[in-house]
Formats: C-alpha cells, structure tokens, sequence
C-alpha cells in the first residue's frame, strides 16, 4: 500500500469521533472531521455500553471518565402487570467475569463530552456546520466539498454520519433508503431533584411488558441524579414518519394511559416518573435494510452509515467502535492495497453486524401492542425461563452473553 498520511471524516458523533482518536493513536495518521450541525450533538436520551464496547473505549483511554459520568448495573428486574416482580436477570455476569468490562448506561451528551475532550486533547482538527455536497476521486486522492464553498483532500475517507449519511447518499450506495422499523421509542430523562428515585430502584434496570408496549427505568448517571425512562411500542408509520427527536407535549396522555395498566408500587412509581417528565422525545426507529454497499473508492461506511440496526440489541455504538478498531487494524497491513482493506473490512464485519442486527429486530418485535391473554401466556412464560434459567444456572454457560464477550482484536485479518 502506498503511504497513507491523512483521512477525511464526514460525521462528529461517537462513529467518527472514535474513528479519529484511533486513526491518530494506532495508525499514526492525521485525521480531520467534518460536521454537518453547528456544535457538538446531544440529540439522544442515554445509550447501553456492553462489555464488547466496553473494552474498547479502555483502548481509547476514555474508559475511567465514562464509568466516572455513567451508571454501572448488571440487574434487570421483570415487573408483572399486576405489580409483582416477575424475576431478576443478570445480564453481563457471566460476559464480566470473561471480559473484566460490566455494562455502562450513559446520557448521550456525557458520552460526546467525553469524546469532544479526548478528540481536543489528541489535536484533532473537527469542523461544525459543514454540509457535504459532493465527492470525488482523483490522483489517489479523494476530494471532499461543502456547502460553503470549501473542500478539502485526503488520502481517504470515512462516512461516520449516521443512518442519513451523506456519504452514503451522495457516493458509496445512494439506491438505499432508510426504513420504519415498525417501533418507536418516547423516552425522557428526568433529574432526582424533580423525582427522587425510590431506594428500592437503585443500581438496577427496571422494566414491564404491558399490552400497549414496553416500559424500562434506570439510572444513567455515576452521581445517580438524572434517571432515564423510555416506552416502546409499534406506531403506525403515518405517526413516525419524521425525522424523530422532536418534543412530543402531546403523547404525555398516551403514556400515561399505557402506565396506568401497571398495578402495585412499581406502577405508581412510573406513573409518578411519566408525570414529573417535563418534555417527551418521540423517536421513530429507522433502519437500514441487510445487503448493502460499504464501500466505493477510496470512500467506507462505519457504523450506521453502514448497518443501522434498531436499539434493541444495545450495540448501535459497539458495533461501530468494532467497525473503528477493525479497520485500524487492517489499515496497519502494509501488504494491503486500499480497495484491499476495505473488501477485508466488509468481508470480516458484515457476518458479525448481520447477527446482531437480527437479534435487535427479534428484541424490538416483543415491544409490540399484544392482547391481555398474550400478554399473560407471556408473562407464565417469563416466569418459567427465570426458573429454569436458576435451577440449571445457565448464567454459568454465559446464555444470552455469547455476543457480549466478542474481541474485536482477535478476529482474524
């Protein structure tokens, strides 16, 4: 391969973020980001880190500052409808042990603080309010161009914009399109100086499935002063056809008639949550459809811009950090010519980010509106796993974790 000196990255949230802290670190290139909103994005309630993702921000060297500003819990408590505890489950326990990384949950703006510092500490050079309107290729060179007027060059470059990417839109597979998942998430964060959180709900995540969706609580800060909760459900398409992130005032009601379903303690203490809620952000979940192109040129998709997967596995970040620390990887393979390390890439992590996006859209296909008889066949059947799951301590085989404890550096070149 012919020397690589610089990298355009069009995309400043964790994707490309992470992408330039790794290009600079390991691969000693000099990267420069692009962005297309005016300051750094805090669009986003908080976000679920697994293990996988986990041990690569420690390679990052940003590790102890998000386990200082998240919250670390391994418990999921099940609530019946009727205001019982159907069961706890300890999700990473097993993927911990084998691993040494827990799971982290986040407020999205803790976790671009964080990755704005780190990038500024690094000299990484990040431009907001760049709009790209065109790509091209010459010399072996790509050439960037933006709405004002500028552009710039390099020897390649990662589209890192998310599920819209104008990468994806203006070069490497513009056919594509972003499609409705059929679920939708209104969520809210609220401080414990408008709702303590109860001491019973400490340290744990907590969640019903009810007839009109799925309910989850949790705690998302290290200093445990803002609490998160979010309702899933499947809103017809004529509902969720915006763009998502909006202020919905409207949908408190609706909520608050699903949460009125939940009896006991727990329900009360929900309800009390959906009330002292002072805005609810509505968010159409959108996908990408499996199949397609990553690459063109000197051009290559990372994280969603590639695979965007629904929430429901909770890797949306993890994969695209694996996708960042695979391609360093392959970018350090002197006998790889470009078009070369980017068919690798493809080639390695397409299998890997297919998987999971299934599981993600099993995951968000239980959310869905079901009936009272469904919905208690389900519950007996929740109740009957968590006893199985005890008396064969399947914890111990890592049932459920297999994809949690993936490393990214062993994977084969």
């Amino acid at each position: 391969m012919s020397e690589l000196k610089k990298a355009l990255i069009i995309g400043g949230g964790p994707t490309g973020l992470a992408a330039a802290l790794l290009l600079k670190q390991n691969n000693h290139l000099t990267p420069v980001v692009y962005e297309a909103c005016i300051e750094p994005t805090t669009i986003g309630g908080a976000i679920g880190i697994p293990p996988n993702g986990l041990r690569i921000f420690k390679l990052l060297g940003v590790y102890d500052e998000l386990i200082a500003r998240g919250s670390s819990g391994t418990n999921i408590v099940l609530h019946s409808v009727r205001g019982s505890v159907i069961g706890r489950l300890d999700m990473v326990s097993w993927s911990k042990k084998k691993t040494g990384f827990g799971q982290l949950e986040i407020r999205r703006v803790d976790l671009m603080e964080v990755l704005c510092g780190a990038a500024k500490r690094a000299g990484i050079e990040v431009h907001y309010n760049k709009t790209l309107v065109e790509i091209n290729e010459r010399d072996q060179q790509v050439v960037a161009s933006f709405s004002d007027g500028t552009t710039d060059t390099a020897d390649f470059l990662l589209g890192c914009d998310g599920i819209s990417s104008s990468v994806r839109k203006l070069y490497v597979d513009p056919e594509i399109q972003p499609e409705y998942s059929g679920i939708t998430d209104i969520y809210s964060l609220v401080p414990t100086s408008d709702r303590p959180t109860p001491a019973g709900l400490l340290g744990e995540t907590h969640a019903t499935f009810t007839t009109d969706g799925f309910f989850a609580l949790m705690c998302c800060t290290g200093s445990r002063d803002v609490n998160y909760w979010f309702f899933s459900s499947d809103f017809p398409a004529s509902v969720s056809s915006g763009e998502g992130g909006g202020i919905v005032y409207d949908s408190k009601p609706i909520i608050r008639n699903a949460a009125n379903k939940i009896k006991g303690e727990w329900g009360d203490v929900l309800k009390d949550f959906v009330d002292k809620s002072k805005a609810l952000k509505f968010y159409p979940i959108n996908t990408l459809p499996l199949g397609g192109v990553w690459y063109k040129g000197r051009c290559l998709l990372l994280g969603d811009a590639a695979h965007a997967m629904s929430p429901h596995a909770g890797q949306g970040v993890s994969m695209a950090l694996e996708d960042v620390f695979f391609l360093s990887r392959l970018l350090d393979q002197s006998s790889l010519q470009l078009n070369d390390v980017f068919k690798r890439y493809d080639e390695k992590r397409r299998p890997r980010t297919d998987e999971i996006y299934k599981t993600a859209k099993r995951n968000g296909a239980t959310r869905k509106k079901t009936g009272p008889w469904r919905l208690w066949f389900n519950e007996l059947v929740m109740v009957a796993f968590l006893a199985i799951y005890r008396m064969f301590d399947l914890q111990s085989f890592g049932f459920g974790q297999k994809a949690l404890v993936y490393d990214i550096r062993e994977e084969s070149i």
